[in-house]
């Protein structure tokens, strides 16, 4: 499996749509591998290249949703992708997303902010997804908590962990 522009997005605005198409060439090509791309650029890629290109069948697509104003957007954009997978990245979880629908999506990671300003993540938000997911039938995995803990200590995110009320979630797996 590989993360095609884990530190970076594959359809923000600056790249050429000639190099998207060779992206996806050498993903058509690697049938044996999964690819995951990962955008805040919904719109791009949905109305701008996805409209006139297939998604390959080894291709994960997913959206991040960060929070109300910006995430929550793109969630239906995805949904109009014919994407083998469709998957929501709720990284980093900057505040309760309130009830939003799954429907016609395959996964959720959920994550808190890491770095030396990265905010707060409260237990009860990531809670709430993971129930949606529940209730959706939607694996669920909780990434990490980022540089603040559960308990509201800050701290180096490997200290903080994964685990979310006893449990390490991965749905996936």
């Amino acid at each position: 499996m590989y993360f095609v522009d884990s530190m970076s997005d594959l359809f923000h605005e600056v790249i050429p749509d000639s190099y998207l198409e060779e992206v996806f060439s050498v993903m058509r090509r690697a049938p044996q591998h999964t690819f995951q791309v990962l955008t805040k650029q919904a719109e791009r890629m949905v109305f701008k290249f996805m409209k006139s290109h297939d998604a390959p069948k080894n291709l994960w697509l997913g959206v991040t949703v960060e929070n109300r104003p910006h995430g929550l957007l793109r969630i239906p954009l995805l949904r109009q992708v014919d994407a083998h997978l469709r998957f929501l990245s709720v990284e980093p979880l900057l505040e309760d997303l309130g009830n939003f629908d799954l429907a016609g999506i395959h996964w959720v990671i959920v994550g808190g902010e890491s770095g030396p300003s990265g905010r707060k993540m409260e237990p009860k938000w990531v809670l709430r997804v993971k129930s949606q997911c529940d209730r959706a039938k939607v694996p669920f995995f909780f990434k990490q908590w980022g540089t603040w803990g559960p308990d509201g200590m800050k701290r180096s995110k490997k200290a903080n962990g994964r685990v979310l009320n006893g449990h390490t979630w991965d749905d996936m797996s």
